[in-house]
């Protein structure tokens, strides 16, 4: 996989400390990665080789090509 050609996706917190947990690729998902953001930050982010999924807990909107999402309470 081509890591340049993967989309971007936007998290904007709605509150301090959402967490933003990146999941690994393969048998075995595991975490890889943990971000906090704090209310109006936002990340920019993108699928990798290592990365497959994410998830994200708090409250906070998440923009893709595909629409926007808002974490429930």
């Amino acid at each position: 996989m081509d890591a340049s050609q993967n989309e971007y996706f936007i998290i904007k917190a709605k509150e301090n400390g959402v967490q933003v947990i990146g999941l690994t690729r393969g048998q075995d998902t595991r975490f890889h990665h943990t971000e906090k953001l704090d209310k109006g930050e936002i990340m920019i982010a993108q699928f990798t080789d290592h990365t497959s999924a994410v998830k994200i807990r708090g409250k906070a909107v998440v923009m893709t090509k595909f629409g926007t999402v808002e974490t429930q309470e």
